[in-house]
């Protein structure tokens, strides 16, 4: 593993923190940064003594998604997956290469056996709440905002789909539809995120609630985590991660016929444009937002 986008940390003696070290880019994932991430979390599970594990982040953001101008060829890589067929042609070699990078990380992560924390400031945005919703619990920064504005892309969403789970079907619609960010109040409010602290607070907040958990029996916390996982699997949360997937690729069909691309280009503008009307006045559940 190399240090290039991922840093590992021991800031306690049974808690691991991995960071997200692309500050200069918002930490926006490329094929390389997700790699070393997977890499680091197989890296805590390997140590006996690592309890739980912390993701967090460098810079003001938490994470600006997917950087959609990086080389996501899967030629002479490695994969973490069992997916393959990223040199077929036509449809399936994109197809095969999201659900490395994508989707087959996420669920990977989502069912890491130890508790994972997400110690979230700034901006999450898009393939940022890919990182974050697979984690157990999350600490957030007052000034964390959380969006998924993909459907400016002529999208459904970020490929791995939990927004129903993680806002509820009305606020998940309102957040898809309108691309608005939701406030780290807010987010706590509905029960996406378990802590709000001042940006001061943050890292000695998650801190200790990593200690706290690691504290009780290892293996009483990974039978209720797999307990709830699997309660969430028969409620249908990974069967519709599977269909949401489907149409995020008949997304991207539509989008090469149209346009050439695997999303409509005019998206970035929408979205920026979008990013510059909200700035400072993420929703906080008011009347007047």
């Amino acid at each position: 593993m190399t240090d290039e986008r991922i840093r590992y940390e021991r800031p306690a003696p049974a808690v691991a923190r991995i960071v997200l070290a692309r500050p200069d880019k918002r930490n926006a994932q490329d094929r390389a940064l997700l790699h070393e991430l997977d890499d680091a979390y197989q890296r805590a599970l390997r140590d006996s003594d690592v309890r739980v594990i912390v993701l967090a982040a460098d810079g003001p953001d938490f994470s600006a998604g997917h950087d959609l101008d990086s080389d996501w060829s899967m030629d002479g890589v490695d994969t973490h997956t069992l997916s393959g067929g990223f040199d077929s042609p036509g449809a399936e070699s994109w197809l095969a290469t999201e659900e490395e990078l994508f989707t087959g990380l996420c669920l990977r992560w989502r069912d890491i056996p130890r508790p994972t924390i997400a110690q979230v400031q700034g901006r999450v945005i898009a393939g940022g709440l890919m990182l974050v919703w697979p984690c157990d619990l999350i600490v957030a920064s007052s000034d964390a905002s959380f969006v998924d504005p993909v459907c400016a892309f002529d999208m459904n969403g970020a490929e791995y789909f939990t927004h129903l789970w993680e806002l509820g079907a009305r606020r998940a619609k309102e957040m898809l539809f309108t691309g608005e960010p939701i406030s780290a109040q807010l987010a706590r409010e509905i029960g996406m995120v378990n802590q709000v602290v001042p940006p001061d607070e943050l890292a000695a907040a998650t801190l200790d609630l990593a200690e706290r958990i690691a504290r009780r029996p290892t293996f009483g916390i990974r039978l209720a985590k797999r307990a709830i996982n699997s309660g969430l699997d028969i409620q249908g949360q990974r069967s519709a991660i599977d269909v949401a997937f489907g149409l995020h690729h008949a997304g991207h069909a539509h989008n090469r016929q149209l346009h050439g691309s695997i999303v409509d280009p005019s998206g970035r503008d929408v979205i920026r444009n979008s990013a510059h009307r909200s700035n400072g006045n993420e929703r906080n559940g008011s009347d007047d937002n």
